[in-house]
């Protein structure tokens, strides 16, 4: 079974046929199996086939569903999909070889992935897939274990092929599993040897493991026997080996410690829910055993009643059986995973069959031993195992306590393991009628090494309070000294007993009526205990608006974040002396960010726990916290938050620039907004608009056009270097605007990317003076920030256009920051606050505001339009007109003077002219008269 990482409900289901059926028959379920009939089967085995040569044998072995791709482990080979993020009518596979093995060697190996959603992915996050083969390395192969990633094209060994210097004395291992760890860049290996299994880590470089370790090998104990896999929980740092124990990591392969023993039955699977932190420990033989991530106690269950299943937790952690069932409309029975229709019993008591022998620390702790006869064949299966931790003792009649610890100590005969258990109810003390034996003193004398003798001294002599049989395996407490576990009845007035502390047992001291108790923790006659899951005695309560229990917080650089959780208990106590701490903290990679933490209990005895991160890191990457209650029951909805730090930009960060004048929606569809003074702040662009540039208005030269429309003619294209300019962007081989399909947002848009939308723009009247350029900063808590230094933004015109400077106010403790960062990138920078615009060109200028590198890893950017109108005539237009005409009246006065000073008549000789010419015209008139008469 694979499922999404991002989308559990999404899965794929595969069939593992024997040797008399052959094909791959793969199922789909975008429903988590929740709808009826919700399945969908695929036969993919002749589009697979005939990938092969020879499909002989051809039959299905393992599923890997990533983030973008699927691949298929057959008995023929591995096999990759393409893309899923690009679906096409039909999925494609390529093929993978691996050189040197065949059918009997792909039928044995696995695939391994660790389970992390990258619904958006960073550049350091990635899907990677190991496959192992379970044989010993050959001539003619060169690894028994490769990796590969996204997109998987590339199979690596696991091993670096560098030669390391080993011991003379040469050991033949076997990887048994190979996981990469996203959050420490490093390589896990699980190995197995004939003397040992170890557990190694190397750093990853560039896809490629360290020939040197990273930290040294990690050997479990000899009695770690079988290895049969190695696991990280989803979405968290916590690794599992398993096998015959189950071992848990927490710092990436450097330590263990053991969660589970189990010798005799190994876990050869593991279920996993990143949602409730759920994990299911399947065993060879079918047995279930649940626990919760980060915690280290488990509860047992039944066996599962169907041969052919397979566990699966949704996206909302709830569990099922799946199993096939040829009655159903899609061939699919599903079972709640832990019910009486899956397991055959669901009874949580793992009590062993023996007595218990108390002895008081404390009113409230008490060390419970194990009796262990010496004649004893099953000494094993008598003692406190590490599944016990956590569960909960309790008396047939009144009393429980939860087990803290266990401890094993062979050399107390009789006693080989104990647990410390907590009172949470007081156990019940024998008394007279029950025990009449309580009505007299004792005396303890040593017996025959390693027993003791308690003797009864009777009040009378005819007194019939004497010890019965029936006391035998009850256990005799006196407050101070050593409790005995009464094991064999002598007569009526003595019986041998163990001391569960030999050091400070009594010798020959008389202890009267009252000063010595009864207990009967006993299972000679009838079971008097028993070991239940402890109920959840802890809630989680989270001060902040988030109620999952697995979330991602981005901190961009120089950015804080604090996180505050509660653990309350559910059963009050008073103040104690001593408190320990109800979290368990665990840091993926601790060196990511600054980190700081603090915890204290408030009035109502509950502890309070605040964590505060602060990235100063300028190296991106990521990082798991994850929060456990230790004591918590695996009965507990909540035990383990899982915090998820990127030290990235958040996809909810952004910057904005603000306008100087907010013009409602209804004003940009009609195009008129007047201001205070009249002046409309809306220009309609003409179609197919291009800005001027520096050689004139008439001569653009930018690619860009604004309120592009195809079907209509470009103006100002008479130049040539106006001609070979101007490409579409949206309207691209469309021939009329409609066709460019923009948006009403498109058109809104300051976007260089929607100029062929944009058809109105901002319009401002000339000049334009100190035109204040507000820049806010949108995050992910909905606020918006005013932008101030070192937050330092480099200005352009997109269209290369002059014309406009910029002024700025920097403080004395910024301009060498300025400085350096001048000469790093080249450009003037500009502090934010206090930012100012002034334009002494015409017509539009469009702006893009860019955020300096290094000090965000957001690509923070904005852009803004001003379209400046009423220009004066450009120079020298205005300035030569000016100087003309003032010239022309200068003169025409200064002549004016001279000829009245001179008495010069200029107008005599027009005078003359103008009565010749008249007098001319009227002999011609009157000629012309004659001559027609």
């Amino acid at each position: 079974m694979g499922k999404c990482p991002c989308a559990n409900d999404v899965v794929v289901i595969g069939v593992i046929c024997n040797h008399n059926v052959q094909g791959i028959y793969l199922g789909l379920t975008q429903s988590g199996f929740w709808n009826v009939g919700g399945t969908t089967w695929y036969n993919l085995t002749e589009y697979l086939c005939s990938l092969y040569e020879d499909c002989q044998g051809f039959s299905f072995v393992d599923v890997v569903l990533t983030n973008h791709y699927l691949l298929l482990l057959t008995s023929l080979g591995l096999l990759v999909s393409s893309d899923l993020r690009y679906p096409k009518d039909q999925l494609t596979f390529s093929r993978t070889n691996f050189c040197g093995f065949e059918r009997e060697d792909y039928v044995k190996a696995k695939l391994w992935y660790t389970e992390r959603c990258f619904a958006n992915k960073e550049a350091f996050e990635d899907d990677f897939v190991s496959v192992t083969f379970e044989k010993n390395l050959t001539l003619s192969q060169t690894s028994t274990c490769f990796f590969s990633r996204d997109p998987f094209f590339v199979w690596n060994p696991c091993l670096s092929k560098t030669k390391i210097k080993q011991s003379k004395k040469k050991v033949t291992h076997t990887i048994v599993s190979c996981l990469v760890d996203n959050e420490q860049k490093s390589v896990v290996y699980l190995f197995n040897t004939k003397e040992s299994i170890s557990v190694a880590v190397r750093n990853l470089h560039t896809d490629l493991p360290s020939p040197l370790l990273k930290f040294p090998v990690f050997n479990f104990p000899k009695d770690f026997s079988i290895a049969l896999g190695m696991v990280f929980h989803p979405r968290s740092h916590f690794l599992y080996v398993y096998g015959s124990q189950v071992w848990l990591s927490t710092d990436g392969g450097n330590s263990f410690v053991v969660v589970a023993y189990m010798t005799n039955d190994p876990i050869k699977q593991t279920y996993h829910s990143f949602y409730s932190s759920k994990i299911i420990f399947l065993s060879m033989s079918g047995r279930v055993h649940l626990s919760r991530a980060g915690l280290r106690t488990y509860t047992t269950y039944g066996k599962i009643k169907h041969r052919i299943s397979e566990f699966y937790y949704n996206q909302l952690g709830t569990g099922i059986l799946i199993t096939l069932n040829k009655s159903v409309s899609d061939c699919i029975q599903k079972y709640p995973a832990l019910s009486l229709s899956a397991l055959t019993s669901i009874d949580n008591n793992v009590a062993f069959k023996t007595a218990l022998a108390p002895q008081y620390l404390t009113l409230n702790e008490i060390i419970f031993f194990a009796y262990v006869p010496l004649t004893s064949p099953k000494k094993e299966e008598l003692k406190f195992q590490h599944v016990h931790i956590g569960k909960k003792i309790q008396s047939r009649s009144i009393g429980d306590a939860d087990i803290v610890k266990i401890m094993h100590h062979d050399e107390l005969i009789g006693f080989p393991s104990s647990a410390i258990v907590h009172v949470s109810n007081p156990f019940k003390v024998e008394n007279k009628l029950q025990s009449p034996c309580l009505e007299n003193s004792i005396t303890i004398e040593k017996d025959k090494d390693p027993f003791y003798r308690i003797h009864l001294l009777l009040k009378n002599k005819t007194s019939s309070s004497t010890f019965r049989r029936s006391d035998i395996e009850k256990t005799v407490v006196i407050p101070g000294y050593s409790s005995f576990l009464l094991v064999q009845f002598i007569d009526r007035l003595n019986v041998l007993a163990l001391s569960t502390m030999p050091t400070i047992a009594p010798f020959n001291k008389t202890f009267k009526e009252k000063e010595w108790l009864l207990y009967d923790f006993s299972m000679k006659f009838q079971t008097m205990w028993k070991i239940s899951r402890t109920p959840c005695n802890y809630w989680i309560e989270l001060e902040s608006v988030t109620t999952s229990r697995s979330f991602i917080k981005y901190i961009d650089l120089a950015n804080q974040y604090t996180f505050k959780i509660k653990v309350i208990p559910r059963q009050s106590r008073d103040a104690q002396l001593f408190q320990l701490p109800l979290l368990e903290v665990f840091s993926g990679s601790r060196h990511m960010m600054e980190m700081n933490s603090f915890g204290y209990w408030d009035n109502t005895n509950s502890y309070i726990f605040e964590f505060h991160v602060f990235n100063r890191n300028i190296i991106q990457g990521m990082t798991s916290i994850s929060f456990v209650v230790w004591q918590a029951s695996t009965a507990c909805d909540v035990t383990t938050i899982v915090l998820t730090l990127k030290a990235s930009c958040s996809y909810f960060k952004s910057m904005q620039f603000v306008p100087n004048y907010n013009i409602p929606k209804s004003a940009w569809e009609e195009g008129i907004y007047a201001n205070e003074n009249g002046f409309n702040m809306i220009k309609t662009l003409p179609d197919n608009y291009r800005p001027p540039s520096n050689m004139g208005i008439a001569i653009p030269l930018t690619d860009n056009f604004y309120n592009a429309d195809p079907s209509k003619p470009k103006p100002r294209n008479l130049f040539p270097q106006s001609r070979f300019t101007g490409k579409y962007k949206q309207c691209f081989n469309k021939s009329t605007r409609a066709e460019c399909n923009c948006s009403i947002e498109e058109k809104m848009s300051y976007a260089l990317t929607f100029s062929d939308c944009r058809e109105k723009v901002p319009r401002h009247q000339f000049p334009v003076n100190h035109y204040p350029i507000s820049l806010k900063i949108h995050n992910e808590n909905l606020r918006n920030m005013q932008m101030e230094a070192p937050y330092f933004v480099t200005i352009s015109e997109v269209n290369n256009r002059g014309s406009w400077k910029v002024k700025h106010y920097v403080p004395d403790d910024m301009k060498r920051l300025k400085k350096h960062v001048e000469g790093l990138i080249f450009r003037p920078v500009y502090n934010p606050k206090f930012l100012n615009l002034s334009i002494t060109g015409s017509e539009l200028f469009h702006f893009r505001v860019t955020v300096i590198p290094g000090v965000t890893f957001c690509d923070l950017a904005d852009e803004f339009q001003i379209y400046v109108d009423d220009v004066p005539t450009a120079f020298p237009g205005k300035p030569l007109i000016a100087s003309i005409t003032a010239a022309a009246v200068g003169g025409t006065i200064f002549f004016a003077f001279l000829f009245e000073l001179y008495n010069v008549q200029v107008w005599t000789p027009f005078k003359n002219m103008f009565l010749k010419l008249k007098t001319a015209f009227q002999i011609i008139r009157n000629r012309n008269r004659i001559s027609y008469s």
